[in-house]
Parts: structure tokens; C-alpha cells; sequence
């Protein structure tokens, strides 16, 4: 089944969701922010993105400039990992997992790539 790592609050995501309604294709909705990703759920999605971990991350938020920006060089994948899951915000919006495929819905028009 389709999965869309979702937060309401987003333009971007509310976009992506709409997306899949439209497909007519049976999708669940993972409110992240309210049901937090394991580590084992985040290395999987950063594994079928191809992405290295610091490629996921929202690096305008607050959180992240505050916490994490200035020692960026001295942060390793897992710790980047490790601050994701402890600030789930931090996370960019929407995911779609498709199988095998994942894709970030930024423009949200990328999700057909995968439906």
C-alpha cells in the first residue's frame, strides 16, 4: 500500500495528498508529527529516497539552525538521523512510498513518478 509521510500544516503536503486522492489509489496517511518514525523506519525511507540524511532534512527551520547548522561538518549520518527523530519537524514533507520507490513530494507533481 501507498504511504504519505504527511503534515496537515503544509501547503506542499496537503498538495501531495490531494494527489493521491486523486489517483483513486488505496494510500495511508502517516501523520508524523502526531506518530513519530522509528530509526528503522527513517533509514529505510532515506535507503529507497538514495539520499543521504542530511538531504532530508528542512535546514530553515528554527530547530535546526539553532541546534544542529553550526556543527553540520561534525555531524555523522546517525546523528543526523538521531536529530530527525527526536525533532520529527525537521523532516521534509511529504513522503510518498510506493513499494519499493520513495519519493519527496517537492513540487508535489513528483509523487505521479511512483503512482
Amino acid at each position: 500500500m501507498i504511504k504519505i509521510y504527511h503534515n496537515p500544516r503544509c501547503s506542499k503536503s496537503r498538495q501531495g495528498l490531494e494527489i493521491l486522492k486523486e489517483s483513486g489509489q488505496e494510500h495511508e496517511v502517516i501523520q508524523y508529527l502526531k506518530e513519530p518514525l522509528s530509526i528503522d523506519e527513517l533509514k529505510k525511507i532515506l535507503k529507497l529516497l538514495n539520499i543521504k540524511p542530511i538531504a532530508l532534512v528542512r535546514k530553515n527551520e528554527k530547530i535546526w539552525k539553532e541546534n544542529y547548522k553550526e556543527k553540520v561538518d561534525k555531524l555523522s549520518d546517525n546523528d543526523i538521523i538521531q536529530a530527525m527523530i527526536e525533532n520529527p519537524k525537521l523532516i521534509e514533507r511529504p513522503i510518498v512510498v510506493n513499494g519499493e520507490k520513495a519519493v519527496i513530494g517537492r513540487p508535489p507533481e513528483d509523487i505521479k513518478e511512483i503512482l
